[in-house]
């Protein structure tokens, strides 16, 4: 059994015992086994328990996790403590400094916007190592549908990032008009640098604060203390 420790146990309960995802818990109990598969088992769940369903306030949806050791925890575009920063979430920095004047950090751990309530949800959960969307099509999509879908439910202003046309996929289940989605492209240097200028960061705090919700800090501090 899955235990997020939140709200989202009981919304998410009902899909817990359906069949594809039945089917998705043996095709990863068989990966984990055989395979290097990231994150740790323990870990798959992290975006929906730091930022449980009420207090999520902002979505920024990824694609999957991250291939390479030490850097996948269960949040997208994070990175461990000690992880080298991806150019992904370097050029999400670069942007941050751009558009909130927020210093370039030196680790790309975002548990700190997690815990204000961003839910940093990737369309996939798993993944094999040096294997990118090799768990795709497996029943993940279907999983974090059912999320999306519930937090378009939800009564209080949501701000949704959907970066890139996996993500933007995933716009068909945000239609409520009380919540604001940003599209941009990718912020991955592959896209060709398109992702610059989007100003979601502040945009999403606009918006935020015209509906008498908090603001997020999205400065994330030095580990080494440094240069704050």
């Amino acid at each position: 059994m899955v235990h997020l420790q939140n709200d989202w146990d009981d919304l998410l309960a009902d899909e817990f015992k359906k069949d594809y995802y039945l089917q998705l818990r043996e095709f990863l109990k068989s990966a984990y086994r055989s395979q290097t598969v990231y994150p740790s088992m323990h870990d798959i769940f992290n975006a929906l328990r730091l930022s449980s369903y009420a207090a999520t306030n902002v979505v920024i949806v990824g694609q999957d996790p991250y291939i390479n050791p030490g850097e996948a925890h269960g949040l997208a575009f994070s990175v461990q403590p000690g992880a080298r920063i991806p150019p992904s979430l370097l050029n999400i920095f670069k942007e941050l400094e751009s558009d909130m004047l927020c210093y370039m950090p030196d680790n790309g751990h975002l548990v700190h916007w997690a815990q204000q309530g961003v839910l940093l949800l990737n369309n996939v959960l798993t993944v094999q190592r040096g294997a990118s969307r090799s768990h795709a099509n497996k029943g993940w999509e279907q999983f974090t549908d059912r999320v999306l879908e519930l937090i378009n439910m939800k009564e209080e202003p949501v701000v949704c990032m959907l970066w890139g046309r996996d993500a933007q996929r995933k716009g068909q289940f945000l239609n409520n008009p009380k919540h604001l989605i940003l599209t941009a492209a990718h912020p991955s240097p592959l896209a060709g640098g398109r992702f610059f200028g989007c100003k979601h960061f502040s945009k999403a705090n606009e918006f935020l604060t015209e509906n008498n919700l908090k603001a997020i800090n999205w400065q994330i501090t030095n580990l080494n203390r440094k240069g704050e």
